[in-house]
């Protein structure tokens, strides 16, 4: 009942992912969760290690999309200042948005990777796709009160997954 939550890795924050590690495991594109996963979720304005990390992709040909249950307003006030795709209104969990992304990039479902920092939404979005999946530590400690909710089941969730899996653990790099 638990594995639709389980991530494929856990890496404590986005920018830790490499291209060239990507690209060894065969990934073509990132789709990436926008509150608390890229950005602060109370902070629309990206930190320099997002703008090195987005540079660091764009020259290695690795597309980022942002695949979010916010509305189109609230995504285009982020990404166009970091000239980023994004799939508004995504239905997270469903899997939706998801396969929309990677089928308008031309990809197959192996070809992509979701990252996120919710297990409830993001990691079980991948997981009802068929995409593999990166868990990542929140930006900031703070969440919105419709996160706050996710939370409270997640850490259950978590504690059961990491009880059963005892393979999942926070690390610094794909492995």
């Amino acid at each position: 009942m638990f594995l639709k939550y389980k991530p494929t890795w856990m890496v404590q924050a986005i920018y830790q992912l490499d291209p060239n590690q990507l690209k060894e495991k065969g990934i073509k594109a990132v789709l990436t969760d926008l509150d608390n996963t890229l950005i602060a979720w109370d902070n629309p304005d990206g930190t320099k290690e997002l703008y090195q990390w987005l540079e660091m992709m764009r020259k290695a040909k690795i597309p980022v999309v942002v695949i979010s249950n916010n509305s189109a307003e609230r995504i285009d006030r982020v990404i166009e200042e970091l000239s980023l795709d994004s799939i508004p209104r995504a239905l997270k969990p469903f899997s939706f948005g998801i396969k929309r992304a990677y089928k308008r990039l031309g990809l197959k479902k192996e070809e992509v990777v979701m990252v996120g920092d919710q297990l409830m939404t993001d990691i079980k979005a991948a997981n009802n796709a068929g995409v593999r999946s990166i868990l990542v530590s929140p930006v900031v400690e703070t969440d919105s009160w419709k996160t706050r909710i996710n939370r409270f089941f997640e850490r259950r969730v978590m504690n059961h997954l990491v009880k059963k899996n005892p393979d999942m653990k926070w690390q610094g790099e794909l492995k």
